[in-house]
């Protein structure tokens, strides 16, 4: 559950900078944006790589 409450605060941290580009059409918001979503894609791969491992070491039992 770590990971889950992890994501959830990072999504809610990122929230401002998706406000301002999508909302008002701040352009540095939107980059901050996109490293937001980079960071996510990692968290992402991070956490299927760790789901994987867990479901063969179960089977492997």
């Amino acid at each position: 559950m770590n990971k889950l409450e992890t994501l959830q605060k990072f999504l809610t941290a990122c929230e401002t900078d998706f406000v301002k580009f999508f909302d008002k059409g701040n352009g540095a918001a939107g980059t901050r944006v996109r490293k937001h979503m980079q960071e996510l894609k990692k968290m992402a791969n991070d956490i299927r790589t760790e789901v994987q491992n867990k479901k063969v070491a179960n089977k492997k039992s």
